[in-house]
């Protein structure tokens, strides 16, 4: 079996359309925002000023999937007001770091691996600095999607959410040095 050619590419006016047109499984929409969304939320962050990334992953010429970078010190906006009044808060305040904001893989391309290397390959970008200096990557997911506490767990991402504080809210944080 070759071997996957996995790679980040911008995304163009030559990708968009596609990129829209990318879908996970019916099972798995309530975790993901539209790529239409997060093309939208990119547009409105990058005319407030404020940084964003979204690229296309691809394995060689075919899109596979979508995944999207900020950078920011605004921790308050993953996490609530019992986390601020936390060891956990008063550690990481002020402290830049890059998050990602949106990943999915189309739903014809899943268990392949290409997960894996584009997390891996937008880890290796952040790690670039492309905005400044960073200590941290923070990721967002659902209490209920333990695939993705999995994948992320595998890659050292540990969650920062007070224990027991989101049992019912539809976040958890984790976070990983770069």
């Amino acid at each position: 079996m070759k071997k996957p050619d996995i790679h980040l590419e911008k995304v163009t006016e030559d990708n968009v359309e596609a990129i829209v047109d990318l879908n996970v499984s019916k099972e798995q929409r309530k975790y993901v925002a539209s790529n239409t969304w997060s093309l939208i939320d990119a547009y409105l962050s990058l005319a407030e000023g404020k940084p964003v990334f979204p690229f296309g992953i691809y394995n060689g010429k075919t899109l596979v999937g979508f995944i999207m970078i900020s950078y920011s010190n605004d921790w308050t906006g993953y996490e609530r007001d019992a986390w601020l009044n936390s060891e956990n808060y008063r550690f990481y305040k002020d402290k830049y770091y890059y998050y990602v904001w949106r990943f999915m893989i189309d739903k014809r391309f899943q268990r392949h691996g290409y997960g894996r290397e584009a997390l891996r390959l937008a880890l290796e970008f952040m790690r670039t600095f492309p905005c400044g200096e960073a200590e941290y990557c923070v990721i967002s997911y659902e209490p209920t999607n333990e695939p993705a506490k999995r994948f992320y767990g595998s890659f050292g991402f540990e969650e920062l959410n007070e224990p027991g504080y989101y049992e019912n809210d539809d976040v958890i944080s984790a976070v990983m040095k770069l």
